[in-house]
């Protein structure tokens, strides 16, 4: 979905597999200002440009930044990948301000694929996708792992649901395609039959 292009909708779902972090949280900034409502989904699958442990080293001076006096005034550090990315749009609007709060109440995001997203259509963003902007030859992180060894503990139930999921949505998919087929079995059997009408019908716009 290109960014200028994107269609007003009800709600856009963004599989973030194979996303920049940074790139995406961008177009997200930019829609969630216009008004649009945006989820964000399998947030652990983003990646970051760099080498997994140059990113790490990043990560560990972040954790460093704590008000000295009262370390729980903040600055807070998320570990989960899903708040990771909320932090990156966050910081990319006027969040203390009526409108940036307001689009930041738009925008909610989620590791994995939970009910009812796993179920709706889900899109990409092709001027954030890393095979499009990123180098083949350079380096990049998967935020998952940085997160899982930053502290986040619940990689290993995402990637169990995850599996579930998976064979779910396959069978599915396998179901619907039987049923498509006989569906078009059906239509050529009764062809000969409706042909007066499907010419009525259409005459009434149907």
């Amino acid at each position: 979905v290109a960014a200028s292009t994107m269609v007003f909708e009800k709600r856009i779902v963004i599989d973030c597999r194979g996303h920049l972090l940074g790139r995406l949280a961008s177009v997200i900034a930019k829609e969630l200002l216009q008004g649009q409502k945006i989820v964000a989904v399998r947030t652990e699958e983003l990646n970051i440009s760099g080498s997994h442990f140059r990113n790490k080293i990043k990560f560990r001076s972040f954790l460093r930044k704590r008000t000295l006096t009262n370390p729980a005034r903040g600055p807070f550090h998320h570990r989960s990948p899903s708040r990771m990315l909320w932090r990156a749009v966050r910081g990319m609007l006027p969040h203390k301000m009526p409108r940036g709060t307001a689009a930041l109440a738009r925008f909610r995001c989620f590791e994995g694929i939970p009910p009812p997203y796993d179920k709706v259509k889900r899109v990409v963003v092709p001027q954030a996708l890393r095979v499009a902007k990123l180098r083949s030859d350079r380096d990049y992180t998967r935020l998952g792992k940085l997160a899982a060894e930053m502290g986040w503990k619940y990689s290993g139930v995402v990637e169990k649901l995850e599996e579930k999921r998976r064979i779910r949505s396959a069978r599915h998919y396998q179901e619907k395609k039987a049923l498509n087929q006989l569906k078009v079995k059906a239509r050529q059997a009764v062809a000969g039959k409706v042909g007066d009408h499907e010419a009525l019908l259409a005459k009434h716009g149907y």
